[in-house]
């Protein structure tokens, strides 16, 4: 059991630095947006792990976004190297649809979840399935708002949204009405930076005024809309 911990928290730690290799901003410039890409295919295997063998199942909340891609390619990459299965599987934003794959990793006994949830907190009831099961959970970018966690790796969600603060009051000179759009409501990544962003204009930036604070669910193409219909109300 030692040794998938390892293996586990090797792979996701690999996929995270990978990621922000990618696609990470410098220091005088905001986190980059998400934008949206075709998805991958998200069928997962039907058989149940290979008895013996280490079998990883990796639950990721979309494909159809290049900052998890790159996390699955990561992934899949350093599990090819320690000669691990990775079984990966796209929710595409759905909580039920997450919640029944995770279901379905646990009847294929799978070794331990790499799980990247949709909304935390409907998250819940599957990762408590997991713990019942005895199958350990590690959550990535997003927590999860309960059960047992073995290890939860991701960036820091304030810290970039501070950087975004400062970045945008320094653009607008410290004065000015601004829009935030916002990401997925019910996940923990869009409830930090939202904080570490707010929490900065208001201590820094007293000269701007958040005019509208509107969710566009880390998706380019939803923002561009959103944007449109505020500038048309405003």
């Amino acid at each position: 059991m030692k040794h998938i911990f390892t293996l586990a928290s090797l792979l996701l730690v690999v996929a995270m630095v990978m990621t922000a290799c990618g696609g990470a901003a410098t220091p005088t410039q905001p986190p980059a947006a998400p934008t949206t890409a075709p998805a991958a295919p998200t069928t997962a295997p039907t058989t149940a792990a290979p008895s013996g063998k280490i079998t990883l199942g990796l639950a990721l909340s979309t494909l159809n976004n290049p900052f998890f891609v790159t996390l699955r390619d990561g992934a899949q990459k350093e599990a090819d190297a320690e000669g691990v299965t990775l079984i990966v599987v796209d929710a595409q934003n759905d909580p039920a649809k997450q919640a029944s794959q995770i279901e379905d990793l646990i009847s294929k006994k799978v070794s331990a979840i790499l799980l990247n949830p949709t909304d935390s907190n409907a998250v819940v009831p599957a990762v408590q399935k997991a713990n019942t099961a005895n199958i350990p959970v590690f959550t990535i970018d997003r927590s999860a708002a309960g059960g047992t966690i073995v290890s939860h790796i991701a960036s820091d969600n304030v810290a970039g949204g501070k950087m975004a603060a400062d970045f945008l009051c320094k653009a607008i000179s410290g004065k000015g009405n601004v829009v935030e759009l916002q990401g997925i409501a019910g996940t923990s990544a869009a409830r930090d930076r939202g904080k570490g962003f707010d929490d900065e204009m208001a201590a820094t930036c007293a000269g701007a005024k958040i005019v509208v604070q509107r969710p566009a669910d880390f998706d380019r193409a939803k923002g561009n809309s959103v944007f449109t219909d505020i500038l048309t109300a405003q």
